[in-house]
């Protein structure tokens, strides 16, 4: 919330290469809507996830200028203790919910990278992989509770900064919603990789096979960028 609520003062709570870029967000009135709505939902005693301080956890682990790869969520996880500002991603300790259960299956299958103890994806963020999701809150037990309140823009501005002002970034668009959230990105100066959501309604119908972790490695190698090391352990 004080990352919000300091906007009026440039004060934002971000890492720097990020506030720079995304400062003027924040005296948006769009965004002023959000930091109040956000308020009113708090003061109501609505339990929101993920805890303030890792609304932007996503950007703060992974500086614009390390990003490599962009793997595109929709909203937190709305259980407790499971998000933690990251997507996909829950805290150490906590089980795995379905979607990254598969995303971690293929991840064996595709590399033979041992399945994890945990489900953090830290150690990703902190290599370059941003883990965006479209929506940075959820109300708990309700899931897409804070769908159109202005999030949205806000990840779409990022996902533009990194589309116009970088080159050779891997999009990972799992679901037709990340797939139609990064539509615009240029495939001229970006890889973008498609596939159907981790999901268990859909990951048998074309995630589960889809090799995207070798992909990635082999983008980045071809580009003498540095690969990956996707192993969580």
């Amino acid at each position: 919330m004080d990352a919000i609520s300091n906007a009026s003062k440039a004060d934002v709570k971000l890492e720097s290469s990020w506030k720079q870029r995304l400062v003027s967000e924040f005296e948006t009135e769009r965004m002023q809507k959000l930091k109040t709505f956000l308020r009113d939902e708090m003061k109501k005693g609505k339990k929101i996830y993920p805890r303030g301080e890792d609304w932007f956890a996503a950007l703060n682990l992974t500086p614009f200028d390390k990003v490599k790869v962009v793997i595109v969520g929709q909203d937190p996880y709305h259980g407790p203790g499971q998000a933690h500002g990251l997507s996909f991603s829950v805290r150490p300790g906590v089980p795995f919910p379905p979607s990254l259960r598969n995303i971690l299956k293929e991840l064996h299958d595709d590399l033979g990278v041992k399945i994890p103890q945990q489900g953090s994806l830290t150690k990703w963020a902190e290599q370059g992989v941003l883990l965006l999701n479209a929506v940075l809150t959820v109300e708990e037990a309700k899931a897409a509770a804070h769908q159109g309140k202005g999030w949205e823009q806000f990840t779409d501005r990022i996902i533009h900064l990194l589309n116009d002002e970088k080159q050779n970034l891997v999009f990972l668009l799992w679901g037709a919603y990340a797939q139609k959230k990064a539509a615009f990105v240029d495939r001229q100066r970006h890889l973008v990789l498609e596939s159907v959501h981790p999901s268990p309604l859909s990951a048998h119908r074309g995630f589960l096979g889809s090799r995207p972790f070798s992909k990635i490695n082999a983008y980045l190698r071809s580009k003498n960028l540095s690969e990956i090391d996707w192993n969580l352990d």
